[in-house]
């Protein structure tokens, strides 16, 4: 049961007490992402680039960011003993 809860975090680097907070980290932004794409689709003049900037933002934080940091590992020397 216990891998339920860590094999995904441990996949990509992170405990489970991380890896909640990441996800929770992605989950208010998304939230309040999708209140302004419902505040824009009665009110289109409110929040016209809102929904699309978090979306943007969260995507170079999930996904531009573990591409960079990956590739990261793969440049720098190993550290001297």
């Amino acid at each position: 049961m216990k891998n339920l809860f860590t094999d995904h975090p441990n996949s990509v680097g992170e405990d489970y007490v991380e890896h909640m907070g990441q996800a929770m980290g992605f989950a208010l932004p998304l939230f309040l992402a999708a209140c302004a794409c419902l505040a824009h689709a009665f009110l289109p003049f409110l929040f016209e680039k809102t929904g699309s900037r978090i979306i943007t933002d969260l995507h170079d934080r999930m996904v531009a960011n573990r591409v960079r940091h990956k590739n990261m590992h793969k440049v720098l020397p190993a550290p001297a003993e």
